[in-house]
């Protein structure tokens, strides 16, 4: 079984106080006793901003036991097609990130909607990495990569 981490785990892991960091820790631990437990290049370098140096952020992935498993020309194709779908599908309105619901927000000044990218094309990348390159992904996210990556299997933390 290959699984496949999103950065939003390994913040849990990073970030001094967060409130997921033994429901992280655990989905990890286990993910890693079924087998191997790789990393993107997006996540590499998401997580690099955490580090004080490359050695640190290597001997961080030692101690958590993740492999960097590097994405090809169909990890890009991938994702630049869900980005495609999702660009076209976005609205006016803000979606909750937890449960999908659509939100209305107007600008306090004129009352002209405000629209917000709520993904970028980096979630897309890890999303196509993980759906090409792993079993299934880890992650604290739902609604997007079900939406544009129904083929992934989900292991949510």
């Amino acid at each position: 079984m290959i699984t496949a981490v999103d950065t939003n785990i390994l913040l849990d892991l990073l970030i001094p106080g967060s409130s997921n960091v033994e429901e992280a820790q655990h989905q990890l631990d286990d993910a890693s006793e079924k087998g191997q437990v790789i990393l993107s290049e997006v996540v590499l370098a998401e997580l690099a901003a955490y580090f004080p140096n490359s050695h640190a952020l290597e001997a961080f992935l030692v101690d958590t036991r993740l492999e960097l498993l590097t994405g090809d020309q169909k990890v890009w194709v991938r994702a630049g097609q869900a980005w495609g779908m999702y660009a076209k599908r976005r609205k006016s309105v803000m979606v909750c990130a937890k449960c999908g619901r659509n939100q209305q927000v107007h600008c306090m000044q004129c009352q002209a909607p405000l629209r917000s990218r709520q993904h970028i094309v980096a979630d897309f990348l890890i999303g196509a990495h993980a759906e090409l390159r792993a079993d299934q992904l880890l992650t604290r996210d739902r609604g997007y990569y079900r939406t544009y990556f129904p083929n992934l299997s989900l292991v949510l933390s």
